[in-house]
């Protein structure tokens, strides 16, 4: 990673009264406002509609989106004027993420991967560690 381009994420909340193909139609606008200033797009989450803690614009309820991406260090200046243009996002918010957040996070993913690895490999019998006390049964010392 060079120092032209840095990690960030935004998330935004989206009117939840919109159906579902024009939520995605705002979610790709912001997809392409964020490809066509120079940025890659690393992970989109769709949360899903929730309530609000409290109402936005007479709104109780909204459709919020986490991305991720990198790019140059205008894009978010950009970015966030679009969402305060966009009369569908309701509210933002854009963080640059640190460095070693995302070292930390790539670290917990890999020892997360090795655990469920680990999970699916079948157990391995138990090995007895020592010899029985009694080699005869009760029945054979009634004899």
């Amino acid at each position: 990673m060079d120092k032209a381009n840095r990690t960030y994420e935004a998330t935004f909340i989206i009117n939840a009264s919109l159906d579902d193909a024009q939520v995605d139609a705002v979610i790709g606008r912001v997809q392409d406002m964020i490809t066509k200033n120079g940025g890659t797009i690393e992970a989109l989450n769709k949360w899903g509609r929730k309530r609000l803690a409290y109402s936005i614009n007479k709104k109780t309820n909204g459709f919020y989106v986490n991305i991720e991406f990198s790019g140059p260090s205008g894009l978010p200046t950009t970015l966030e004027r679009s969402f305060q243009l966009d009369e569908m996002i309701l509210r933002s918010l854009l963080i640059t993420l640190n460095r070693k957040a995302i070292a930390a996070r790539a670290a917990a993913q890999a020892l997360a991967a090795v655990q469920a690895q680990a999970a699916t490999q079948e157990p391995v019998a138990p090995v007895p560690t020592r010899e029985p006390l009694f080699s005869e049964t009760p029945e054979e010392k009634k004899s």
